[in-house]
């Protein structure tokens, strides 16, 4: 049985993930700054006959990383980095702590994690890393400086980490949806009609879901699918790549 640790689990994709795995019989480790919320992930997801445990993480902090991993009787056979934060600003009032916040979370938090369950990785002679990044890893909006640069780095860290495993039975690599259907983007979207004066309807017709040629929000079972087929041996040559599932976003 894989075990599998989840950053960011407490919520949305990262709790939409975990959920789905578990269903095909994968081992759960879910983290979160908040490990109420990551508990609250856990047992719902025991409940419903899994296994699964809950872990306080922060990928910010090198002594949160080796104090979870310690806790773990075993380190995991797949790491899922999903844990993100979001920060819209013109560049030039752009607070740089928040900057410095973004990059730290979903970039340089990747990689402090990923050094430390890599010896794990290689002493079981099998892992699987990856990393979920976004559509805005591969483009760009407006006034998201941080998120993209974070995002993108993505794309460069899974290639040189997918150079540096090739002799182990280990790959790494980069999922990029476009939008996912998450408590949060329904909180934009209810935000974003107010502020329009257009039913939320509109919104997602004509706002989130214009780019995509599809016309649909991503799902949880599509990111954990790719995911489970990335764990798989079929995808043992699989490595360095970047997955774009993004409805035909960048296919114009």
């Amino acid at each position: 049985m894989h075990h599998v640790l989840i950053t960011g689990a407490g919520s949305g994709i990262g709790a939409g993930i975990a959920a789905e795995l578990a269903g095909t019989g994968r081992h759960i480790i879910a983290s979160d700054l908040d490990l109420a919320a990551a508990e609250a992930v856990a047992a719902a997801i025991r409940a419903d006959g899994g296994s699964a445990q809950a872990l306080a993480l922060d990928v910010t902090s090198e002594a949160s990383v080796a104090e979870a991993l310690g806790r773990l009787a075993r380190g995991p056979d797949v790491l899922v980095n999903n844990a993100g934060l979001q920060y819209v600003s013109p560049l030039e009032t752009f607070p740089m702590e928040r900057w410095d916040l973004l990059v730290q979370v979903m970039l340089t938090g990747v990689a402090r994690l990923t050094r430390a369950v890599l010896p794990g990785m290689r002493e079981r002679g099998f892992g699987r890393i990856v990393n979920i990044g976004s559509i805005h890893s591969l483009v760009a909006s407006p006034y998201k400086s941080a998120y993209v640069a974070a995002k993108h780095g993505l794309v460069g860290f899974s290639k040189v980490l997918a150079l540096e495993t090739a002799h182990d039975d280990i790959t790494i690599n980069t999922l990029c949806p476009s939008y996912v259907k998450t408590p949060l983007v329904d909180r934009q979207i209810a935000d974003q009609a107010k502020s329009r004066g257009i039913p939320e309807a509109e919104v997602v017709d004509k706002v989130m879901l214009a780019p995509m040629p599809k016309g649909r929000f991503i799902e949880y079972d599509e990111l954990a699918g790719t995911i489970a087929f990335l764990s798989s041996p079929s995808a043992r040559n699989i490595t360095g790549q970047t997955l774009a599932i993004d409805g035909g976003w960048t296919a114009q």
